[in-house]
């Protein structure tokens, strides 16, 4: 890699970096993973992430109590298992000291604190051009990265969906969206209507209920709550296991019978379930069903209020499509994200407007003009590792046939010398 400056004085500069090698968008677990993958291939590369720290959606923009919901096993990032001592399901701050640990072993240091306005194929170069704002204090820079491949590893939850609801932006109560949510203490005695009903929004209200508020959650439209694990073992476990034997209608099926007979009928508590098996919803969807940590029992007690849609907010409470008004305190919206590589990509043919690929899983890792994408899958941090390893293969096979070409270019008394 180097660079040059264009422009230069004490509050802004431009310069324009060659990288010999992938310029990578975003330093989180995707982006984590690829580079380790490079690392270990020996192929030089650059992270470009737009926070200040790795994982910043791990750091920063997630609840204290939060706990990967899968067994360690399938959220490992490749080459690094996880500490023996760490339990089942790490917590938020063990699952971020791995991300660090891993970093270091990697020797991976991202170029913090560059948001990306734009990326774009030169046609004419068959070069990628990625340009970054960075601005520290009273310094603005601008910085062009110029590079043949291109890995897209800002993930599928980039952003945070905030939905337009009819007099939501006039409520006088506090509004966040569960991004900015870090515990219900500050809740205390109030009444919070939590909207959604994912994992987030189950959870929101869970910990909500243990700080002794008073949560509403909106169930909207229909999901699957399956518990976490099934006679001791991992749901999810479970059902990768069966998935080897029997189709997977079927798989679905023993999952819902097994789900009824620990569960009970959820429908009573106003939680309709989907047409869909919850894999075949997860396949098709890429919608994630519910796994439950303790918020359906919050549920029967009544500690939790269901409640169906909203119709509109006034004031400082909230009209249901049932006619029924709920005073409230605050809102929490656990709406969901979205991606944003529709804001800085330019190119339409590999990505879709939602911002994920187009071609759907399994191949989705792979555009024209050396374009990648990690992370893009729904099914969380094991797709993120299977991409990585994909990519990077891919990679490694492509810069090793660049390189045969360039020796081959090389006068052979040039080569005898550059080996001293």
């Amino acid at each position: 890699m180097f660079s040059f400056n264009s422009e230069q004085n004490g509050f802004f500069g431009r310069r324009c970096v060659w990288v010999n090698g992938p310029v990578i968008v975003g330093a989180g677990p995707s982006g984590l993973a690829i580079s380790a993958c490079l690392r270990d291939q020996g192929i030089p590369f650059v992270v470009i992430e737009r926070s200040d720290c790795i994982a910043s959606l791990w750091q920063k923009r997630t609840y204290d109590r939060l706990k990967l919901h899968l067994p360690k096993k399938f959220c490992q990032l490749p080459k690094v298992p996880f500490p023996d001592e760490y339990p089942e399901y790490p917590t938020k701050k063990q699952f971020i000291a791995y991300l660090e640990d891993y970093a270091k072993k990697f020797d991976i240091k991202p170029q913090f604190n560059e948001c990306v306005q734009s990326a774009k194929f030169d046609d004419a170069c068959k070069l990628w051009r990625v340009k970054t704002v960075s601005t520290i204090g009273s310094i603005r820079s601008e910085t062009e990265y110029i590079c043949q491949m291109l890995v897209v590893a800002t993930g599928e939850n980039a952003e945070g969906v905030v939905p337009e609801i009819e007099g939501l932006k006039d409520f006088s109560g506090e509004v966040i969206h569960a991004k900015d949510y870090k515990s219900g203490e500050k809740f205390q005695g109030k009444k919070v209507l939590v909207v959604g009903c994912g994992n987030s929004g189950m959870e929101v209200s869970l910990d909500l209920s243990n700080h002794n508020a008073k949560p509403s959650m909106v169930v909207r439209s229909s999901v699957h709550v399956l518990p976490r694990e099934i006679f001791g073992k991992s749901t999810f476990d479970l059902a990768m296991m069966l998935m080897k034997w029997l189709p997977l209608w079927i798989v679905d099926k023993i999952l819902l019978i097994l789900a009824w007979f620990i569960i009970g009928n959820i429908q009573s508590y106003g939680i309709k379930r989907p047409s869909l098996g919850p894999l075949t919803l997860k396949n098709h969807h890429g919608k994630t069903p519910v796994l439950d940590i303790g918020a359906l029992e919050k549920i029967r007690s009544g500690d939790i209020n269901v409640v169906p849609g909203i119709k509109r907010f006034t004031g400082k409470s909230v009209e249901l499509v049932n006619g029924e008004v709920l005073s409230i305190d605050s809102v929490v919206l656990a709406t969901g994200y979205f991606s944003n590589v529709p804001f800085w990509l330019h190119e339409t043919e590999f990505f879709a407007e939602n911002g994920f690929p187009k071609t759907p899983f399994p191949n989705g890792w792979k555009g024209k003009g050396g374009l990648y994408a990690a992370g893009f899958t729904r099914r969380g941090l094991a797709g993120a590792s299977a991409d990585a390893i994909k990519i990077t293969k891919d990679i490694g096979k492509e810069w090793k046939e660049e390189l045969k070409q360039k020796i081959k270019k090389v006068p052979t008394h040039r080569r005898c010398i550059s080996t001293f």
